[in-house]
């Protein structure tokens, strides 16, 4: 099933079919090696049609107005303000569908609160999920398609058909409710319940900087816990029980039991149910005494998540649990303590630093490919917090939970004295590591396959020669610093980030960049934080001046952001403000061997409007960039009269994202481009760009391109040629990065 991260088309049912006529032929074979080519064969078709079914339900949804029959699967904690919801769609226009499919909305005009279990008929328009898609940037598309979510909704009216809340939801309000004041209660209600909406974003940030991220969802270390502690309960019943009556299997069965309770709560999401399955396939392994290598464990359990659920293959956190397990029984087995240090207590330390040494060491090429970052303390941080929070803080919450099924006044004291130590042993785990919340680094593409160098340093240690030993080292050293100061092949790159309804260009040379706009803004993020410093990190840029077109919050709303993170790149626009560089027509300067010659405007003003935008050509000597803002016709037209043979440019921002005042026919045959490059959200309430300008451009036969379909437009300038890629079509095609509801024909 591995295909599907990367092939950029899903084959047809004609193939698939060829494919299972194929597998069918080979059925018959005895040689392990075609029996295994069938299997092959048949994994692919399978993934392959689960996500073909995906696809075509998206597609058969979409549309405006349509009735549905859809239950709220959204925990409601009680945050207040109106947040997304998932919804499970059950019926459309009256007809079952099979299997079930999520979409999100914000739906403002509930007329009660929405809470997980019920059921509403809804009148809703809906569209595919589209993401914006730039080079070191979240993924939303393949992370929609991961969570069986494809579709985004807008809610014109709904009917309650059932008000009930599921008895997760009733029971979450009901803890909630007995829980006393604590001062970690949005974390000791993720570490019950895996909700973690309640979380502030420093909070977020805090655990992510210092890697303990982990430990506040229920994943593989929680789900394990929660059978051993139904383990620990079944032998204390069993000192109580004559000896013929204790059986191995009573508490294999009751580790069972409490596993499956906990993966409940935790709302059976993607990774409590993957540990679920992993360890359910130990307990059975146990249960019936059959002796396996760690590596077969792993092998199954893989191939059932698979199996189970095919999507799995595109979602991060499945391949950083599959990968931490498997990073594990390697290190155990490639480089294992001394028998001298692993029996008596007294080790124990010293076995917990040696299993977190492994995690930290191997998993490191997950960590900067979904992270883009690494804290060298998320050792120490984690040795200190694992163990308080797995070992002390998560029973003490299993066992507020199992208190909380009494009724209402049983053993209230006893509840709210666990609520206080669990909140107290989470803080003295807090308490150590925000020491280490200051020691992130973030780390680029380049670093990403030196990352594997814990891998390669394993191997050499355990199959070389001592005497070789210090060689290897040293030529692994050499490689990695080679990959680290190795040149671009391209002189220079033009790249139109994929902010939506915004502008950012980046001009980037020897990694060094001028950033030209800085996108938009909005409550609670911005497309600096999103889009711009991903990439700007993921591809080692250092910012050196920040130009702004004018004062649009979409041209200019990631400046403070950007500014805070980049505090010696300067500024210029084109306002008289102290400290800036001016903006102003007639000036002109040379950075990293390219010309930059401001246009427009004439005069600077503190109040730049799009008129008023800083026009700059850009050139190498031999090709040319136009940045335009959001110039419009009056503007257009003075530029002509004032540089007519200085406007022609080898590629052309389109002015005003495309908009009709804009892009005049005067105008583009003054500039003559080959290439123009539109910066445009897809599902922009302004229809930007304009079908009239789409069609003038290519009436006049200049190679259109825009982000809204192509994601981040890159431009790769060499000596004597240039070549430009759409980071969806070209630099990363993959079959669920597709403008889903688009044919191929209007792509």
């Amino acid at each position: 099933m591995a295909p599907l991260v990367f092939i950029a088309q899903l084959p047809s049912m004609q193939w698939l079919a060829a494919m299972c006529f194929f597998a069918w032929i080979l059925w018959g074979s005895r040689r392990k090696i075609i029996r295994l080519t069938m299997i092959a064969l048949l994994s692919f078709v399978w993934a392959s049609m689960q996500g073909s079914s995906l696809i075509e339900q998206t597609l058969t949804l979409m549309g405006a107005n349509r009735e549905v029959v859809a239950s709220v699967q959204t925990i409601n904690l009680g945050q207040g303000g109106v947040t997304s919801q998932f919804f499970k769609i059950e019926k459309v226009g009256g007809k079952q569908i099979f299997p079930a499919i999520l979409f999100r909305a914000k739906w403002e005009g509930a007329e009660t609160a929405l809470s997980a279990g019920q059921k509403w008929k809804l009148i809703a328009s809906f569209r595919p999920v589209h993401s914006l898609l730039n080079e070191g940037g979240f993924d939303a598309q393949r992370w929609a398609l991961a969570q069986h979510a494809p579709l985004t909704a807008t809610i014109r009216q709904g009917e309650m058909l059932e008000g009930g809340s599921s008895f997760r939801q009733q029971f979450i309000h009901r803890v909630q409710a007995e829980m006393p004041e604590l001062a970690n209660t949005p974390v000791l209600i993720a570490l019950a319940f895996g909700e973690k909406g309640l979380i502030n974003g420093d909070e977020k940030i805090l655990l992510q900087r210092t890697g303990i991220a982990h430990l506040v969802a229920i994943s593989g270390l929680h789900i394990g816990i929660a059978a051993l502690f139904g383990w620990w309960l079944a032998r204390g019943m069993q000192f109580f029980l004559p000896i013929r009556l204790i059986d191995y299997r009573f508490t294999l069965l009751v580790s069972e039991i409490f596993l499956l309770t906990y993966t409940w709560l935790s709302g059976c999401n993607a990774p409590a149910l993957r540990a679920a399955l992993a360890v359910s396939l130990w307990i059975v392994l146990r249960f019936f005494r059959i002796s396996c290598h760690p590596w077969q464990v792993w092998l199954w359990g893989v191939a059932l998540l698979l199996l189970a659920d095919p999507m799995n293959i595109l979602s991060d956190s499945f391949w950083l649990s599959c990968f931490a397990v498997a990073s594990l029984v390697f290190w155990f087995q490639w480089m294992p303590l001394s028998a001298r240090f692993q029996h008596a207590w007294y080790w124990s330390f010293l076995r917990w630093g040696h299993l977190q040494a492994g995690m930290t060491l191997l998993l490191l090429p997950l960590q900067v490919a979904i992270f883009h970052g690494l804290n060298p303390s998320s050792f120490l941080a984690n040795m200190w917090a694992v163990p308080i929070v797995s070992m002390v803080t998560v029973p003490l919450v299993l066992m507020a939970l199992i208190i909380n099924l009494f009724p209402s006044g049983w053993m209230s004291g006893a509840q709210i004295i666990i609520w206080k130590m669990a909140d107290q042993t989470l803080s003295l785990a807090m308490w150590g590591v925000e020491p280490f919340s200051g020691s992130w680094f973030t780390l680029g593409e380049s670093f990403l396959l030196i990352s594997f160098s814990g891998w390669l340093f394993v191997l050499f240690w355990r199959l070389s020669d001592i005497r070789h030993r210090l060689s290897l080292l040293i030529s692994l050293c050499v490689v990695s610093l080679c990959w680290l100061t190795r040149m671009a092949p391209e002189r220079w790159r033009v790249d139109m980030l994929d902010v939506g309804h915004g502008l950012s260009v980046l001009i980037s040379k020897n990694g060094r960049g001028i950033l030209y706009d800085t996108g938009n803004r909005w409550e609670g993020g911005s497309a600096a934080e999103q889009n711009i410093a991903p990439l700007l990190r993921w591809r080692n840029i250092q910012l050196e001046q920040i130009i702004i077109s004018h004062d649009d919050k979409d041209h200019r709303g990631g400046l403070e952001i950007l500014q805070a993170m980049y505090p010696k790149a300067s500024l210029r626009d084109s306002s008289p403000s102290v400290g800036h560089l001016s903006c102003i027509a007639g000036e002109h300067w040379r950075w990293q061997g390219l010309n930059f010659d401001i246009l427009w405007p004439l005069t600077s003003t503190t109040d730049a409007r799009n008129d008023d935008s800083c026009v700059i050509r850009v050139d190498d000597g031999t090709f040319s960039l136009l940045l335009t803002g959001d110039i419009e016709a009056g503007s257009e037209k003075a530029l002509i009269k004032k540089e007519r043979k200085g406007l022609q440019s080898t590629w052309l921002q389109v002015p005003h994202h495309g908009s009709n005042t804009s892009s005049s026919p005067p105008f583009l045959r003054a500039v003559k481009p080959v290439v123009a490059m539109a910066s445009a959200a897809r599902f922009n309430k302004w229809h930007l760009p304009a079908h009239k300008v789409v069609s003038r451009y290519n009436k006049a036969r200049y190679d259109w391109h825009s982000t809204s379909v192509s994601g981040q437009l890159s431009i790769f300038i060499y000596d004597e040629y240039w070549a430009i890629k759409g980071l969806r079509e070209q630099l990363i095609p993959r079959w669920y990065h597709h403008r889903f509801g688009v044919s191929e024909d209007n792509e």
